[in-house]
Parts: C-alpha cells; structure tokens; sequence
C-alpha cells in the first residue's frame, strides 16, 4: 500500500503576472504506481527523500534514480518513471508555471537537458515542500501568493542541494569574489587560477548562471552603492576601491547598469548624518549587530 496527499491550485490571471505560480504540491511515500509515459504542459520538481527506481528517457534509456534525487519534469518532454515495487520511495513534488521559469533556466536553476539530478541533501527542499504544502490549505487568504513565494525558495534550495555543486559556493567564485576588487581582466582571473578563458566562463556559468564579466560587475557595483551612500569618499575613489583606474569609465558603467550616476545615487540613498560619517564602512560578509 502506498500513501499519498495533493492539492491542486488554480491562480488568477493576476497571479499569474507576479511572474511566478504554485498549480499543485503533493506528499507521497510507499510502492508508488508507475508515472507515464506522458507529457505536460507546465513544471513539476520531484523531490526523492528515500528509496530507489528508475527513469526512463523519451529515447528509451532508462536511468536508476537514487535518493536523495530530484526528477525535473519540463513542458512538452515526455517522462515515465517509478520508484522499486517493493519498498517504494518517499517523494514530494511541487508543479509551478509562469514567465520566470524562463529566467530561471537560463541562469541554470531549471535543467530541461538534465531530468536527474543527484542531490547532497533533501532536507532543505523538503522543508520548502512542506511550507507550500502548510500554505496550500482552501481557507488560506494568502494562497496563491504565499505558495508562489514559496516556489522562489523552492528553486533556490534545489539549486543549493545538488551534488555536483559544493554546500558552501563553488570554490572559483569564492576567488572571483575575493579578488574582484582588484585591477585585473577576466583573462587575467582566469591565469590566476590557471583557466583557459572558456574554461573560467564555463565554470562561472555554471555556478552563477552569468559571464565572469557580469559576476565581478555585480560585486563590484554592490560595493561601489555601499560606500556612495554610507561615505563622502569622491566618486574618483569609490572607483579606484572598486577595482576601475578610470573614473570616467566607472561612471558611464555605473550609470548604464544602475540607470543613473553616481552622484544621483548617492543624493537618493545617502546614509551620512552630519558630524557623524565614517569612511569605515562595515564588511557586508561581516555585518553589525543592531
């Protein structure tokens, strides 16, 4: 005998423009039936806590699928699949749609190419499932929102539990963000770490969902609005700190990315108190206590 608990959503028009909708979430554990062969139309994230089975390919090819493990079901890709008829699996699974999940397959959350993916861990997507499923309940006045919210997270805990990427961030970002202060190209990054420049786009890529180009312009840019609104430091030296000898260059980055200068940010988001600024600012990977 095996166990299982639904629920199906059906959200509005308008929730469907926050980008990003919860359409079911389900609780099931034992000798589950076989699934498929069949196609959707949407999403659907099934998260494998225990046990063993398998996964079959549209081409045939069928795959052992061992827990801890996540199937990725995507539109329009057949799948068929089934825990072992003895002990069974334990599983929990999430359906979503929406214009996001566009996003989130070209920055890598969301695999189509890749229907079984190991996972380290299934604890953190299974608390995320369970909050959906806690949210998922008909008297809930947040229901849509709140289980759409949830399906954000939901992405971002399966992304941190897979087992081809380290618990605690791939080592070659840690480095790029270490050192992304400094003077130095991307093929200079890529010579301190003894990369070819496609092989160090190929790894940030696949950690960071972007070019290393965009990853240090992001970190650098973050700083740079740290110190524009909690110093006086000139704009001329924000720059240098942050790794551009070029003040002029800064400012027509900063303003292309940010959509306005420097300056403009710095009279919006200005957090000096007269008689009271420091050009101490606090380590954002060490922040103060309040």
């Amino acid at each position: 005998m095996y166990h299982t608990w639904m629920r199906f959503l059906t959200p509005s028009p308008v929730h469907h423009r926050l980008g990003l909708v919860c359409l079911g979430v389900g609780l099931q554990y034992g000798p589950l039936p076989t699934v498929g062969p069949r196609t959707l139309d949407s999403h659907v994230a099934v998260v494998i806590s225990t046990g063993t089975g398998w996964y079959e390919t549209p081409d045939g090819r069928r795959r052992t699928v061992t827990a801890p493990a996540l199937l990725w079901l995507t539109p329009g890709v057949p799948h068929h699949y089934a825990p072992d008829p003895g002990a069974g699996w334990d599983e929990g699974f999430v359906g979503f749609t929406g214009p996001a999940t566009a996003t989130y397959t070209e920055l890598g959350y969301i695999e189509p190419d890749r229907p079984v993916v190991a996972l380290s861990d299934a604890t953190g997507p299974r608390a995320v499932i369970a909050r959906i499923a806690r949210a998922a309940r008909r008297d809930n006045p947040l229901l849509e929102v709140e289980t759409g919210a949830a399906v954000h997270e939901l992405l971002v805990a399966l992304r941190r539990a897979r087992a081809d990427l380290a618990p605690d961030g791939d080592p070659v970002l840690k480095a790029l963000a270490r050192d992304a202060f400094k003077a130095m190209s991307v093929a200079d990054h890529a010579a301190r770490h003894g990369m070819t420049l496609a092989e160090l786009r190929t790894a940030v890529r696949r950690g960071a969902g972007c070019s290393p180009k965009d990853y240090l312009l992001g970190i650098r840019l973050g700083r740079a609005k740290e110190l524009l609104a909690a110093t006086e430091l000139p704009v001329a030296s924000i720059a240098r700190r942050v790794g551009y000898d070029d003040p002029a260059y800064f400012s027509r980055l900063f303003t292309r990315r940010v959509g306005m200068a420097p300056v403009r940010f710095r009279a919006q988001e200005s957090r000096t108190v007269p008689g009271g600024w420091s050009n101490q600012v606090p380590d954002p990977d060490d922040p103060p206590r309040i």
